[in-house]
């Protein structure tokens, strides 16, 4: 057995509490490029101030650059030296120049941080350690610059030369070379460093800010792509209104650029002036790209324009700080989509996310707390907990608060930290003098991890018309946090008459700060059916004493969406945990909910598709105490089956809701159109003798990738001919489309049939499958990593074979590695031969030689968890 400990002993460890200044501040930086694919020539120019009385050399971070040269006011230099991975400069006194020559090799450049080459084209990606791959500089993000660029480059290769701020000025040079000059007046920290050289057409646009400066906008694509940035162009105008609008925050430079980019490890990055994104969140029309697409590319240009202020402007001091911009900046782009559409639903898909990302975090191997407290490579923090539970403090601190004073809180965080590098602590501060409110216990928020468990008694005492709700929390033990500290806990809450159905009470707010407590309620003259956690108030997992018919009447009369949806969620998540354990499982409370919901014609079409889903499997096995997949599977594939028999005509009535209308994309279309998708799977599953046809049917007359998919989605799942004649449809319309080939192998990867794990093994072996590009890897081997059956199943060929092409990434791109590996981490939580199956590939991929830092640290804290 390989000793994972002894293999983890040798990597760095960064913790938070050795945090220290910098000894040198770099206030002004000008860097020159010379660009070409093979050989990029970078000149850095620093001006550095010693930071407090000491005598340390300058240390600049460097990783995988050939120095060339290194002066100090003007005169070159020899006594400078390499150590590790950083060059030393010995200075005495407090204020120099110091410039430095080095040489990279952007089209070597596989891990895709710092200057690469990507489609014929180079770009930058320099968060979390990035810029070092660059240039020598102090790469942390308490060191801000403000920054002015130059490049020279072939200008028929790269027509185009962008960088961040705004541009000082271009010209044409002997040699078919040209040059741009830009200059960013804000102060920033190397992360946000960005530069894009390349033969690019543009959308452009204006926006004119409340001050009444106008602002030039940019959407950067390929040629081709060009009619496929208009969504992208549109999410942008709008999130600078609404920014101004709900915030007061206002865009700061006259250039606002984005560029798209094929090959890229996070889905944007916020970039000051010149933000660079995964092409998946920018290119979208009616054919290629579904609703959630549409959805996902307005949130994810509001989020990375909201960081413009939220991460830009107040940055953090340092990388255990990341929630503090990332946690942020989510809640403020869920509020924005909350406004676009359906707020109810987008709450519902908030939260269906952290349950299925944050949730199992909490509850392994790799848990840690929205503040770490370690790390060994930084990438690996950017996690669900950071981003959507991060996102959910900020969501109770405005709770607690109320809007106005919120508002109030975050005007003050903004004003006095403008131009500075925060932390949470900050943040929190902010929160308390601008709220009038005590946040001391709160602030366990962040440096607890774990997830929250709270049980609610409701008693009613007839003769009195006395109400007794009682309650308790308990946080469970996570890594290196055996106990916990009650934690406060906003909890909305509202009682309902289970006669009348009527509201018994206004709503309340109930702050839960101590392991138990009660709450009592005067004048409840009948029984009392408690509504709690009402729009998900608090990041928790409820256990109430409500039974199935209490769960059922919620379903019906609750008059909060998301504690309507809740109810139902949970009725039928107890009938599959009955089922998964006892192998059957009484279906009619379900039925019947499902049916009144489907019946209600007041309701959002949209939220009737959300309600009436099923838990997903994984989520049902989180509730196990011994993962059974094929249980699972067997009880849910039941209930779907008699729910789509039992209610056939409703099924049938509500996908013909959305009838043939012309594609539209708006909240009420989208809604049908995701209505339909539901009940055609519900059709599907009743094995009813039409629905292959009327799945093919819809995939050949639809004019939108919404249905398509959904067809091919439903055709994937089954055995009828029509499945691979729509297969192949698909494949040949879209062969030269990247994402929508994405779409094509995700598809095959999510599939329910038994053969899954051999057809993902076959496609791993397509000449268009390649783990050089991040979003293919993903969508080949992270959707077969989450499909629960297929991935699990009986003698871990899906197990070796994760490791298999992880070990294989690895050597090209470490962090996307590192981010499929989690999986396996949770090995405990199954049944011993999966588990010890689980375990003996993590022990295989820990003593692969050179395994990188960032796979490293995943798959040890996964053996040792």
């Amino acid at each position: 057995m390989i000793d994972a400990h002894a293999a983890f002993a040798s990597p760095h460890v960064t913790r938070r509490e050795e945090y220290a200044p910098p000894d040198w501040m770099v206030p002004e930086i000008a860097l020159d490029f010379a660009l070409d694919a093979g050989a990029t020539r970078v000149k850095a120019r620093l001006d550095v101030r010693r930071n407090g009385a000491h005598d340390a050399p300058l240390r600049l971070d460097g990783a995988g650059q050939q120095p060339l040269s290194v002066s100090v006011d003007g005169v070159a230099v020899n006594d400078w030296r390499i150590e590790g991975e950083q060059l030393v400069v010995p200075l005495s006194g407090a204020a120099h120049v110091v410039e430095t020559e080095v040489e990279i090799a952007p089209d070597r450049n596989t891990q895709l941080m710092g200057l690469y080459a990507s489609g014929g084209n180079l770009c930058t990606q320099c968060e979390a350690e990035g810029f070092r791959r660059i240039t020598y500089f102090p790469d942390r993000p308490d060191v801000l610059s403000r920054y002015r660029v130059t490049m020279t480059a072939d200008k028929a290769r790269y027509p185009v030369l962008l960088a961040n701020g705004d541009p000082v000025g271009a010209g044409d040079l002997d040699g078919g070379l040209h040059w741009a000059e830009w200059h960013d007046p804000f102060p920033k920290p190397s992360y946000l460093f960005a530069l894009v050289a390349g033969d690019l057409a543009v959308n452009r646009g204006t926006f004119v800010t409340r001050s009444g400066r106008e602002v030039q906008l940019g959407i950067w694509v390929r040629e081709q792509d060009l009619p496929k940035t208009a969504h992208a162009l549109d999410a942008l105008k709008t999130s600078m209104a609404w920014d101004e609008r709900v915030y007061g925050r206002e865009y700061d430079l006259d250039v606002f650029n984005i560029v798209a980019v094929d090959d890229f490890n996070f889905g944007a990055m916020e970039n000051k002036g010149l933000n660079i994104f995964n092409s998946r969140y920018i290119l979208a029309d009616p054919d290629t790209a579904t609703d959630y697409d549409f959805d996902a590319i307005a949130a994810v240009v509001a989020h990375e324009y909201f960081h413009n202020w939220s991460g830009n402007r107040v940055t953090c001091r340092d990388w255990f700080q990341l929630s503090l911009k990332e946690g942020f900046t989510v809640y403020r782009d869920q509020g924005f989509s909350a406004d676009q559409g359906s707020a109810a639903v987008k709450r519902i898909e908030d939260v269906r996310g952290l349950r299925a990302a944050q949730f199992p975090e909490d509850a392994g191997p790799l848990a840690h707390p929205v503040r770490p407290e370690s790390y060994i490579e930084i990438s690996n923090f950017y996690t669900a907990t950071i981003y959507n539970k991060g996102a959910e403090l900020i969501r109770m601190m405005a709770t607690i608060l109320g809007p106005l004073k919120f508002r109030a809180a975050t005007d003050l965080y903004f004003d006095r930290f403008d131009g500075t590098a925060a932390t949470c602590e900050d943040y929190v501060a902010c929160m308390e003098e601008a709220g009038d409110v005590d946040l001391s216990q709160f602030r366990l928020w962040y440096t607890q991890a774990g997830t929250p468990r709270v049980s609610a008694t409701l008693e009613h005492h007839a003769g009195s018309g006395r109400a007794t709700l009682r309650l308790a929390q308990h946080v469970p033990a996570t890594p290196g946090q055996p106990s916990k500290s009650p934690m406060v806990l906003p909890l909305k809450l509202r009682l309902f008459g289970a006669e009348t159905g009527a509201p018994l009470t206004d709503e309340q707010l109930i702050l839960l700060d101590e392991t138990s407590e009660s709450v009592t309620f005067e004048t409840v003259a009948e029984r009392p059916i408690l509504s709690i956690n009402r729009g998900f108030s608090a990041p928790v997992v409820v256990e109430s004493d409500r039974t199935a018919a209490d769960l059922a009447f919620l379903a019906r009369h609750d008059d909060d969406p998301f504690a309507r949806y809740e109810a139902m969620q949970q009725l039928m998540l107890d009938t599959l945990v009955a089922a998964t354990i006892e192998g059957q499982a009484d279906h009619r409370a379900v039925i019947d909910a499902v049916a009144d919901t489907l019946a209600n014609e007041g309701l959002d079409r949209a939220f009737v598709a959300e309600a009436v889903l099923l838990p997903s499997e994984s989520f049902i096995g989180d509730q196990l105490s011994v993962v059974d997949p094929d249980a699972i599977f067997a009880a849910r594939e039941a209930l779907r089956r008699d729910l789509g028999r039992s209610l056939a005509g409703q099924w049938r009535t509500a996908y013909d809701l959305a009838g043939d209308a012309p594609y539209t994309y708006s909240p009420q279309a989208k809604g049908l159109r995701r209505l339909r998708s539901v009940a055609l799977g519900y059709i599907a599953a009743s094995g009813a003798e039409d629905a292959a046809t009327l799945a093919f049917r819809q995939f050949e007359r639809a004019d939108n990738m919404t249905d398509r998919q959904a067809a091919l989605t439903t055709l994937a799942n089954g055995d009828d001919a029509e499945r691979e004649a729509a297969l192949d449809i698909f494949y040949n319309r879209y062969a030269d489309n990247g994402l929508v080939l994405d779409k094509w192998f995700q598809t095959q990867a999510l599939s329910a049939r038994d053969d899954t794990p051999q057809a993902v093994a076959l496609l791993a072996e397509h000449p268009d499958f390649t783990l050089a590009n991040p979003n293919r890897a993903r969508s080949l081997i992270g959707a077969f990593s989450v499909n629960q059956r297929a991935f699990h199943a009986a003698g871990g060929a899906g197990y070796r074979f994760l490791a298999d092409q992880l070990i294989a990434l690895d050597k090209l791109n470490p962090q996307t590695a590192a981010k499929l590996l989690p999986p396996l981490g949770r090995w405990k939580r199954f049944d011993a031969t999966r588990a010890g199956l689980m375990r003996a590939v993590l022990e295989r991929i820990v003593a692969v030689p050179g395994i990188s830092k960032d796979v490293l640290e995943q798959a040890s804290k996964s053996l040792e968890g």
